[in-house]
């Protein structure tokens, strides 16, 4: 019985140290769309909550047809998070990487992009 309940104790030891701190990151992100023609959504889409694959989350035109931007809020135990642009719902950079969001060791981070540019 005695060396169960060590076993045990080290166990959730074991557990508790394991757990990753999470940092609550936010990003704003702003998309330059000034080459592309007939913008009907812009969007952003990701791994990390509050984005996904799917859907996304619309972004909102600066100057309309030019420039748009989004802010979303991670909380992560990640450096990091990977993203897309798409427009009306195609993706940009199609067989290539996602894009790689280095969050800032500040509470927010700023991210610019031309759309389909590396």
């Amino acid at each position: 019985m005695r060396n169960n309940m060590l076993y045990l104790f080290l166990f959730v030891c074991t557990l508790a140290s394991c757990v990753q701190k999470t940092y609550k990151k936010t990003v704003v992100f702003e998309l330059d769309v000034s080459q592309l023609k007939d913008i009907q959504t812009v969007g952003l889409r990701g791994d990390d909550k509050p984005l996904d694959w799917d859907a996304g989350i619309p972004m909102t035109a600066i100057k309309k047809d030019t420039t748009y931007t989004v802010t979303a809020t991670f909380v992560t135990g990640y450096k990091f998070t990977e993203v897309k642009f798409a427009v009306n719902d195609e993706f940009e950079l199609k067989g290539k990487n996602n894009r790689r969001i280095n969050f800032s060791e500040k509470d927010t981070t700023y991210y610019k992009a031309v759309f389909d540019k590396e």
